[in-house]
Formats: C-alpha cells, structure tokens, sequence
C-alpha cells in the first residue's frame, strides 16, 4: 500500500480538503495523510465546504510534517508556493509533486463570498485529487 502525504503551510485549509479528497477518490488503494510545517487547526470553513460535497472531514486533525518522518512515503504533494519554499529537509525517497492552490483561509469579503471561494478552491482541490489518483494510484 502507497503511503501518500499532503503538505501545505498550517494543515487547515488546502491539505484538509486534498486529504478529504484523496482518501475518497483513492478508495483504499492508500494511505492518505496530511500535514503542515505548522500546526493552525482544522478551519472549520473547509470543513462545511468538504460537507456540502459529501465529504466528511470533521474528524481530522491538524499535524505538524515531523509527526510523519518515519513513514516510507511514495508521494509528497505540496499544494502551496509557502510550503514547497519553507518546508524542513524531509528525508524521503518519495514523488514529490507540487501544485500551489489559492488560500481559501486569506478570502475577504461578505460571508457569501467567502464561502464561494472556499467552494471555488475545494473544487480545484478536487479536480487534481481525482487526476492524481488516475494518474499515480490507478
């Protein structure tokens, strides 16, 4: 079995979402985690918007990258500029894939707005997801 890591700044937003996402999409062909290089919580936003697709992502957590050092990855996956820039020497033999994502975290506006962006950036968290699954997990 594949063990596949999500990595971006705060493990709140876009690596819950990926997580969420992979694990469904991967059907059990891997072990999905996620991580940041800090810890910020789950933001609870991500997880209304996972909900209102179907996905539950209510029960993770938010874990630091040092947690999963000892874990033989085949992919790392960083889906922000921030994380692929800052993220500590993580010894691995792993796929490392990157795909900067817009921080659904940093949206401003009325409550609408801020949730069509948490929906805009879910779907394209889910776009790559499914494609990444297709292309690597079979």
């Amino acid at each position: 079995m594949k063990n596949v890591l999500v990595l971006c700044t705060g493990n709140s937003c876009r690596s819950q979402l990926a997580e969420g996402y992979l694990r469904h999409f991967a059907n059990g062909k891997a072990t999905i985690y996620s991580a940041g290089i800090e810890t910020h919580g789950v933001n609870p936003r991500a997880v209304a918007a996972m909900a209102a697709d179907g996905i539950d992502i209510s029960t993770h957590t938010s874990n630091h990258v040092d947690e999963y050092r000892q874990i033989p990855f085949a992919y790392v996956i960083t889906v922000c500029d921030h994380a692929q820039e800052n993220c500590p020497f993580f010894p691995t033999n792993a796929v490392r894939l990157h795909h900067n994502f817009p921080d659904p975290a940093k949206a401003t506006g009325s409550e609408e707005e801020i949730t069509g962006q948490f929906h805009q950036v879910r779907d394209q968290i889910k776009a790559f997801s499914r494609q990444f699954v297709e292309e690597h997990l079979g």
